[in-house]
């Protein structure tokens, strides 16, 4: 079976594009068979075509980790997180080709590939095991359990996935790397048009520790435009694959939601709003409240608020006045260099532009602070606006009481950070009731959130990445 996708490139504008190359089963595979146009940036792109039979493992045999000692994994992914900093060639050529169709500042890809080691380090590798499987031993073959007096052998058997990858921070292709090697299965990554280098440069980077290493010879990093039914309706089956672990926005997973049936399961990482909880203990003096106004912004910057932790409202409990005051501190501290959101970014998006023009008729009801130039703009009101806060602006919503806020919490709500952080024990459970997934303290969205044994989407992926398979009965 085989595919080419998108466009020929003899049938496309002579211009000069990218060179992407796919990585298959450890495997560095160059060409310059087919352009694509990236989708943030339209920036052309060349790939090797798509052979699918290269990029399935089959059913009659494991999986090349399926039956290697998880130390030996871990030991190897140590080994590839020291790598992973830009003094890695291959991360500086990843780097100069994001810039190219990511639209996060350089300076944040470039932190985001220097800080990339650090989910890799033993620790967090090995208490992601523990958190989702249990003893590191437990991922290790068969495990004898009794099951209500029934002798019981248990195993986290590993599984064949796939990934449909998000392009919205570099970060993903580690964290996506890390699971699926921690989990021993086969993965093929399904790269996302803006960030079309990171995952194979992790790839390439395994190759070079050892490339006939188990873990090298599990993962295949590949192209194709998202949607093209002639590759996926064959690969998205269960003779091949037991997963389709899916990064993206609704659209994404309502397509990939088409695919699944019996024997062919989905795990959706999907899109997610984040907000922020200030108590009036902020407005305590005014050194209090620059803090909280910069912790505010750090949480609002998340990648440029690209990310799903990003905070685009924060309710804030006071007085009209200390609102205002808040709100005012705040649009100054966007405009601060911080460490993932760029000090002016891009201008702000028109459609929130003309939003907000609306808006400025209706004051004092709404202030608006800030400027459109890209560091940064803040809407306040009484309750959240009727548009998706975007492009470094962010609703400051004026509360009674933090419970106030409780109401415009669901199910979509990603992350809340909380100040004070004694204001967490207060809202908890009504947040965890609403389906909030995360309660962090204010201007702590960018900490080890969903790695190091913490949940991710209110689960355990590792967990979720394995089939869980028992085998009952006395012995013979």
């Amino acid at each position: 079976m085989s595919a080419v996708v998108d466009t020929p490139i003899a049938s496309m504008p002579r211009t000069e594009p990218l060179a992407v190359p796919h990585v298959i089963k450890g495997r560095l595979l160059t060409g310059r068979d087919v352009l694509h146009r990236s989708r943030d940036l339209g920036q052309g792109f060349v790939t090797p075509a798509l052979d699918l039979d290269d990029a399935v493992w089959l059913r009659n045999a494991p999986g090349p980790a399926f039956e290697t000692p998880i130390a030996q994994i871990i030991d190897f992914l140590v080994e590839l997180g020291t790598r992973l900093t830009l003094a890695n060639p291959l991360m500086r050529e990843s780097l100069e080709g994001m810039v190219q169709v990511s639209t996060l500042d350089r300076r944040i890809l470039t932190n985001c590939y220097n800080d990339m080691g650090h989910m890799f380090t033993r620790e967090v590798l090995e208490a992601e095991i523990t958190q989702s499987v249990g003893p590191l031993a437990a991922i290790d073959g068969w495990q004898p359990t009794n099951h209500l007096g029934l002798p019981t052998r248990l195993r986290a058997y590993p599984g064949r996935i796939v990934h449909i990858m998000a392009g919205n921070s570099p970060m993903v292709a580690g964290l996506s790397v890390m699971r699926g090697a921690l989990s021993k299965g086969v993965n093929l990554l399904k790269m996302a048009s803006n960030d079309l280098f990171t995952p194979t440069a992790i790839l390439r980077t395994m190759a070079g520790i050892d490339p006939d290493h188990p873990v090298t010879r599990s993962f295949s990093a590949v192209y194709w435009k998202g949607g093209d039914a002639s590759v996926e309706s064959v690969l998205f089956r269960p003779q091949y694959f037991d997963k389709l672990v899916a990064w993206g926005g609704e659209s994404a997973i309502r397509h990939a939601l088409k695919y699944v049936g019996p024997g062919f399961e989905l795990i959706a990482f999907d899109p997610k709003v984040s907000a922020s909880m200030i108590g009036r203990e902020a407005f305590h003096d005014g050194a209090s409240l620059a803090d909280v106004a910069r912790r505010g912004a750090a949480d609002a910057l998340s990648f440029d608020q690209d990310a799903c932790n990003a905070s685009r409202y924060q309710f804030v409990e006071g007085t009209a006045e200390q609102v205002e005051s808040y709100a005012k501190l705040l649009a100054q501290a966007l405009g601060n260099d911080v460490r993932y959101g760029a000090g002016q970014g891009a201008p702000t998006p028109p459609d929130i532009r003309e939003a907000v023009d609306m808006l400025r008729h209706l004051e004092p009801i709404y202030g608006v602070y800030g400027s459109y130039d890209g560091r940064g703009l803040v809407v306040r009101s009484d309750e959240p606006v009727d548009f998706h806060p975007n492009g470094k602006t962010v609703n400051v919503v004026q509360v009674d009481r933090l419970g106030d806020a409780l109401k415009h919490i669901t199910v979509a709500t990603q992350t809340v950070g909380v100040w004070p952080p004694a204001r967490k024990r207060d809202v908890r459970d009504a947040l965890a009731c609403a389906g909030v997934q995360r309660i962090v303290t204010l201007g702590e969205v960018n900490g080890l959130g969903g790695v190091g044994g913490k949940p991710h989407d209110a689960g355990f992926p590792i967990h979720r990445f394995m089939r869980w398979i028992s085998e009952e009965g006395v012995e013979a």
